[in-house]
């Protein structure tokens, strides 16, 4: 007969009986249960058993705790502080005995917040502001504040925002934001990429007056936090958008349209200048220079006149007669020279051409053969006469 076939006791291969009709109850499953257990411990001692297994699981697998690289660990012995965990493995009591609260230390958190305040000159402004922070202290961060420590990082960065906005006038705010607006500083981030220099650019007068606001912003904020024996650290204050409000916003967007066609202005002059100063005083450098050569030249002609004087003088009176006479010579030479003219040897017997030619300066075809032959006859006249 086979195992499974029907049949008194149907029995199975391992000898057991099987049961027949409805399944087993609960009371079934656990008086099964407390046979067996009950072999461990003796009758009831076997749930003690299964209680105490329990147990040790549990205080073995809360004995221990992980700090990851970024995170640093605070453990609280019934409930009060007992120490601060680095990163790692590290043992300790169970719980409740001891817990552990995690906190991150590395991660960069930011709050923002947009309010409007009167700046020195009891105009409003609308500014946004954000700020970026760190855990610096563990311990601090999570029981030296009676609130959440981001309601306090707000309203710390609301009052340093309004304690240096209100120190300043507002078109030195508004001229500090310039063309950064919206421009949040990001923290520095380890990168394996090769580093690019990049040049530097000295900083214009609207970015040194913006970087002060923030610098004085975050000065004043960490000094507050400090006092507050808060934890955090203020790695970064930044100015999202600052703007008049919305009611008056037309009027101030003239105001800077008028100081942009100033400032437009301005710089078209100081191109103009740029232009014609460096001409003006290049002309006046030539002029000058013309102006000192002709000095010299007219110096040096005046001390050879007379050193040439000297010497005439000299020679005159050692022979007035023939120095005069040479002198005369040399006159009426010169000015001969210079002149056109026209002898008549033969007494005005013969026809003279006029030297037109030279008379007028220009070369007239003819003229010269002309000339010559009238000189020509000249000089035969005067010969036969002789």
């Amino acid at each position: 007969m086979a195992w499974n076939e029907p049949g008194n006791g149907q029995r199975d291969p391992w000898g057991k009986n099987r049961q027949t009709g409805n399944k087993p109850g609960l009371d079934d499953i656990l008086k099964q249960l407390r046979d067996r257990f009950g072999k461990l411990g003796g009758g009831a001692g076997g749930i003690f058993v299964i209680l105490l297994a329990f147990v040790i699981v549990w205080v073995v697998m809360s004995s221990y705790t992980i700090v990851d690289a970024r995170q640093a660990g605070v453990v609280l012995r019934f409930g009060k502080y007992s120490r601060t965990l680095q990163p790692g493995f590290h043992l300790k009591f169970p719980r409740p005995l001891e817990t552990v609260t995690k906190v991150g230390t590395t991660e960069i958190r930011s709050v923002s917040d947009k309010v409007r305040m009167l700046t020195s000159d009891e105009n409003i402004i609308s500014v946004d502001f954000n700020v970026q922070y760190q855990v610096s202290d563990a311990r601090k961060y999570l029981f030296s504040l009676s609130g959440p420590p981001e309601d306090t990082l707000r309203q710390a960065a609301e009052a340093a925002v309004r304690t240096v906005v209100g120190a300043n006038i507002m078109d030195n705010i508004l001229t500090s934001q310039g063309n950064e607006q919206g421009t949040a500083a990001t923290p520095a981030t380890a990168s394996t990429a090769p580093t690019v220099p990049t040049p530097v650019v000295p900083a214009t007068p609207a970015a040194a007056v913006r970087d002060t606001l923030q610098q004085q912003t975050r000065e004043i904020l960490q000094a507050t936090l400090n006092e507050y024996d808060s934890g955090l650290m203020v790695t970064d204050v930044s100015f999202q958008n600052v703007a008049p409000p919305q009611e008056v916003k037309d009027a101030f967007d003239d105001v800077n349209a008028a100081r942009e066609d100033k400032q437009g202005t301005e710089n078209n002059a100081r191109a103009y200048a740029s232009q014609v100063v460096p001409v003006a005083r290049g002309d006046a450098s030539r002029i000058l220079a013309e102006a000192q050569g002709y000095n010299a030249q007219r110096v040096a002609i005046a001390t050879g006149d007379a050193a040439r004087f000297n010497l005439i003088l000299k020679e005159y009176k050692a022979a007035p007669d023939v120095t005069r006479r040479r002198l005369w010579l040399e006159t009426v030479e010169d000015v001969m020279s210079n002149n056109p003219k026209v002898l008549d040897g033969s007494g005005g017997r013969n026809m003279i051409y006029l030297p037109l030619d030279r008379a007028t300066g220009k070369d007239v075809p003819g003229v010269g053969a002309v000339m010559q032959s009238a000189g020509n006859d000249a000089m035969a006249g005067k010969e036969k006469q002789q």
